[in-house]
């Protein structure tokens, strides 16, 4: 079971990003977009975002969390990984990793696209 404070935390820091808007596409799931991009799905137990250019880059997170960290399911093989909240990584780490994949995304959307930076 995770921790539904530390996951609101989390929504909220991904919500804080320049353009960030939250999105339930599927029932009971809950994501942060930037434009049309999802850049992190955020429930009580875990986290899932984009932790490299592709499963290489995306497996250190694998050898640095063995168990709470892993590759999800269908996009996985594109660098995404689920990382638990309750676990082992540091909230400081997790926080980083919503910074990171906001940062992905957003260099791989148009300019139209992109949000305007202050």
């Amino acid at each position: 079971m995770g921790d539904a404070t530390t996951s609101a935390r989390l929504l909220a820091h991904a919500l804080s990003q320049p353009g960030a808007w939250v999105d339930h596409p599927w029932e009971g799931h809950t994501v942060a977009k930037v434009g049309p991009k999802i850049f992190a799905f955020v429930d009580e137990a875990s986290i899932g975002v984009k932790c490299g250019r592709g499963r290489a880059d995306a497996d250190e997170w694998l050898d640095l969390f063995p168990g709470d960290a892993s590759g999800m399911a269908y996009i996985g093989r594109d660098g995404w990984n689920t990382l638990r909240v309750a676990g082992s990584i540091p909230l400081e780490d997790l926080i980083d990793a919503i910074d990171t994949s906001y940062e992905a995304v957003v260099s791989r959307l148009p300019r139209s696209q992109r949000p305007a930076t202050g």
